[in-house]
């Protein structure tokens, strides 16, 4: 009996994230036997920009004017570099496509493109757009709980000067780090919050997409798909999230997403990613055999 192919988990990073977040939840797969590959999206990662303002003691004045990697960086951007990558991973046989956050748009983009690559879509607690652009749900009532406080105090500069968003996550304000905490890692040590946030980032591409980027029958819709709700998310609600799981099925009733749950605010899954690798383990049993 020939041995079914082993998948490729593709990883991709919400906003002012990058590959390095997902580094546990990538050895958890790995002792389950799983393959997978973290992505970093054009300006991330080691391409991204850290001003020597941002370094102790941090010049504000110099932050809010230094140019940045991602200036320029489209929606587009990110999802042909990530098209790139899923073309080599699917030589290797099926590919499952994992999005986080802000990362669910560039997927959404790229599975539109490009179904042909994509085996099975995961969204964890991801943006997947349907009837609106992701910039439109922000004013929808299922978002109304979420505090935007925290991350427009610690942003610098003028995104339109600057061309892109950038955030000062080495604040030592304790209301903006209190908030950061609530929003992102609630359920989550100080020590662990602080951890991660040391992983993010300070600058985002300023594009949001627009209507032409939401989720297509035609393509889109073709893929398998599971959507995995965290439930103490106060970054993406899970009203917000159930909407787009609604969505998604009324635009393709024949192709419904698999549903799963993990009791996790917006980080903690990958902070403590043994239950998720086991999720997408059991995500991945659902490829079809000799796919």
């Amino acid at each position: 009996m020939s041995r079914q192919v082993q998948p490729t988990f593709v990883l991709v990073h919400g906003a002012f994230a990058n590959s390095f977040s997902f580094a546990p939840l990538q050895a958890e797969l790995g002792l389950l036997g799983h393959r997978s590959v973290a992505v970093d999206l054009p300006g991330h990662g080691f391409a991204a920009t850290y001003p020597r303002a941002y370094q102790a003691p941090q010049d504000l004045e110099g932050l809010a004017t230094a140019p940045g990697a991602v200036k320029g960086v489209t929606l587009a951007d990110n999802a042909a570099h990530l098209i790139g990558i899923l073309e080599r991973a699917k030589r290797n046989g099926p590919v499952v496509l994992v999005s986080h956050s802000r990362g669910g748009m560039t997927a959404t983009v790229a599975a539109d493109q490009r179904p042909d690559l994509i085996d099975r879509l995961v969204y964890v607690s991801a943006w997947c757009p349907v009837d609106l652009d992701v910039s439109a749900y922000y004013g929808e009532p299922e978002m109304a709980t979420v505090d935007a406080t925290g991350l427009a105090s610690a942003m610098v500069g003028s995104p339109a000067e600057l061309g892109l968003l950038r955030a000062n996550f080495r604040t030592a304000d304790p209301g903006v780090l209190a908030a950061f905490k609530a929003a992102f890692l609630a359920d989550g040590t100080d020590e662990e919050f602080m951890v991660f946030l040391n992983t993010f980032q300070p600058d985002e591409s300023l594009d949001a997409g627009t209507p032409d980027d939401r989720a297509r029958a035609d393509t889109w819709g073709r893929i398998p798909r599971t959507y995995v709700r965290l439930t103490e998310d106060a970054s993406i609600p899970l009203a917000m999230q159930d909407r787009m799981i609604r969505e998604g099925d009324a635009l393709t009733p024949e192709n419904p997403y698999d549903v799963r749950t993990l009791t996790s605010s917006h980080l903690k899954w990958l902070v403590s990613p043994a239950p998720a690798a086991r999720v997408l383990g059991d995500i991945a049993a659902l490829l079809p055999a000799g796919s």
